[in-house]
């Protein structure tokens, strides 16, 4: 048997799983945290002709991270800041007052520090979400999780290349962290040569 088919007949571990998600929420939220990041002001809070604002998008997509990184409905609580309902894009803004996207960011930091340990303490062969709603595994649900970060950071991503000529990068956690530690040891290599 051959190398390839002993990998492909092989289980993943659960470590390398968990490594996975954890890798691809950073990324995918690196990505979200640069859309944000390069709205102008004048895009941030218009609608244009979309039926909800940049502003509106980017808190939904971390409130809902926020929310299925816990291990059920009941354990989560919301954000200090979180303004009831205003996280389902299908109700009226009439009375809501838009975050700024220096509220939108400090959220944004809370939802990525919480990814590692999050990711950690859910079990992944659990046969449900934990969420009634949704009627998948565990893992399933996790990288729905995935999927829904993307999936609206392309939304906001298109929106400002449309607006400003200027779109997001792809990002890369593991290549990023690589290179991180690849740069440390070159630096570390450097100072023992004296």
């Amino acid at each position: 048997m051959g190398q390839r088919e002993r990998s492909a007949n092989s289980p993943i571990s659960m470590g390398a799983l968990r490594s996975a998600l954890k890798s691809q929420y950073h990324a995918s939220l690196a990505m979200l945290r640069a859309a944000i990041r390069r709205c102008p002001d004048n895009l941030w809070t218009s609608s244009g002709d979309h039926a909800n604002p940049f502003w509106r998008i980017a808190y939904h997509t971390l409130y809902y991270t926020h929310l299925y990184l816990q291990s059920s409905n009941w354990t989560f609580r919301p954000w200090e800041h979180h303004q009831r309902g205003i996280q389902r894009m299908n109700t009226p803004l009439k009375t809501r007052r838009p975050y700024t996207q220096a509220e939108v960011l400090a959220y944004w930091s809370i939802c990525r520090s919480m990814v590692d340990d999050a990711v950690d303490a859910l079990d992944l062969n659990d046969p449900q979400s934990g969420f009634s709603w949704y009627k998948v595994p565990r893992m399933e649900h996790q990288i729905i999780n995935i999927r829904h970060i993307q999936y609206h950071q392309a939304q906001l991503a298109d929106r400002l290349r449309v607006a400003t000529g200027a779109g997001v990068g792809w990002a890369d956690a593991r290549r990023r962290t690589h290179a991180r530690a690849t740069g440390q040891r070159h630096r570390r290599k450097s100072l023992e040569r004296g």
